[in-house]
Order: C-alpha cells, then structure tokens, then sequence
C-alpha cells in the first residue's frame, strides 16, 4: 500500500494546492501578498532608516549626474531634504580625507559648508 500525499496548502491564504510538488502559493497574488507581509514586518524605525538611506542616495546620484566628481554648497543638500544624520559608511584615503558615503555614492566636507560629491568606482 502507497502512502497518502500530504496535503499542500498555500502560506497566504490556506486554499489546497494542485500540480508541482515546490508550489507554495495558488497565485500570483497570494505570492506578493505574503512577501510583502514579510517585509512590512520590519520595524518603523528600520524602514524609516532605510528610505532616508535611500532618499540620501538618489540625492547624491542626481547632483553628480555623469560628472566624476562635483562640489556643491550644503544649502542644495538641505533644500532637497538630504539628511546628514544616515549613511552606509566613512572611507578614509591615504590623505587622510574621510568621505562619508550613501552606498557607492559619497561627500567630503570641503569647509565653508561646501562638499565635494564622489562616486566609488566599481570594482
């Protein structure tokens, strides 16, 4: 006597599911629904820190456009809501200058409240 399959049921919305055995979710739907669910089960305060990261990033890329590297006055950064306070990292070069960075996107204070907008070169 063979034994009885167990029955499969999707993680989101507990319906039975028919065709292959890997299959977890019965649509499209229920998959998004559940990753999403997933993801929204963060904290506030780490998706908060996360889209201010983000914002942070997509400020620094649009102020360096193709150029390789672009001085621009801290009034630009604060008119387009840049917030000092959230980075990925410091770098340290051999002149000792520390640039803060956003992920590859990075400023070093230059004085004066002036910065100089660099990209990390991918490696």
């Amino acid at each position: 006597m063979l034994p009885i399959a167990a029955v499969r049921k999707c993680l989101y919305c507990d319906k039975t599911l028919n065709g292959r055995a890997d299959k977890k979710f019965c649509n499209d739907y229920c998959r998004n629904a559940y990753n999403n669910q997933l993801k929204s089960a963060n904290s506030p305060m780490v998706r908060n820190i996360n889209n201010a990261l983000i914002k942070n990033r997509r400020i620094l890329e649009a102020m360096l456009g193709e150029e390789k590297m672009v001085k621009q006055p801290k009034e630009k950064f604060l008119n387009q809501g840049f917030s000092f306070k959230y980075f990925t990292h410091h770098y340290t070069n051999q002149k000792g200058d520390t640039y803060v960075f956003c992920y590859e996107y990075g400023y070093l204070p230059l004085g004066h409240d002036w910065f100089l907008i660099v990209k990390r070169k991918e490696e």
